[in-house]
């Protein structure tokens, strides 16, 4: 299973889309030992003290694809879960200063933790989805497809130039610009879709 995700894809003013140059678009990848499932609590990393969340929706890929068109994309969308795309800071900046690769800060255990998933079936629009993130029940992120810069299909059709999608491989699809911040130990995440919570966890 791969774990891919989308970097800088929100805009906060949909006038800001037109202005926009598309081109390469930034994905990294996460291992699968970053995942947490069932909304198991996660672990404070020892090894940072700058812990950062971002909300995310999170698609899981239900068939086999290579060189997909956008037209077609849409159909290798099995299921749309939320989760957290957590970054160790100050690691990052620590490879960003040797131009090193993101995986210590952004692929360590913990480092992903996912909701249980909808089908595609219940989303009546996929430009249209409606996410949130509460941090000790405040919320501090608020988020819609729409305002998004490479919707799933432009992402599912980019990755699949480069590299097969198998079932079950997830891609998270970026965080709306507003809200992300700083997660400190005890702190509780909650996360919803269409109001619905699915993500429910501390940082232990």
């Amino acid at each position: 299973m791969k774990i891919l995700a989308i970097g800088k894809n929100y805009v906060d003013d949909k006038a800001e889309l037109g202005e926009i140059e598309k081109g390469f678009q930034m994905i990294f990848s996460k291992p699968e030992s970053s995942l947490v499932t069932n909304n198991k609590d996660v672990i404070y990393p020892s090894f940072t003290s700058n812990l950062l969340y971002e909300v995310e929706l999170v698609i899981k890929i239900g068939k086999s694809g290579k060189k997909i068109t956008e037209v077609e994309a849409p159909t290798y969308i099995s299921e749309i879960g939320v989760g957290i795309d957590f970054t160790a800071k100050d690691i990052l900046n620590q490879v960003r200063e040797v131009k090193g690769p993101w995986e210590l800060a952004k692929g360590f255990d913990g480092a992903a933790p996912i909701s249980d998933f909808l089908p595609v079936s219940y989303f009546k629009n996929l430009k249209d989805i409606n996410f949130s993130l509460s941090i000790n029940g405040t919320q501090k992120q608020l988020g819609n497809t729409d305002f998004i810069i490479y919707n799933f299909a432009e992402i599912i059709s980019f990755i699949s130039q480069f590299m097969t999608l198998e079932p079950g491989d997830l891609i998270f699809t970026g965080t709306p610009p507003k809200g992300t911040g700083e997660i400190f130990k005890g702190d509780r995440i909650q996360a919803y879709i269409e109001g619905n919570l699915l993500l429910d966890f501390k940082v232990v």
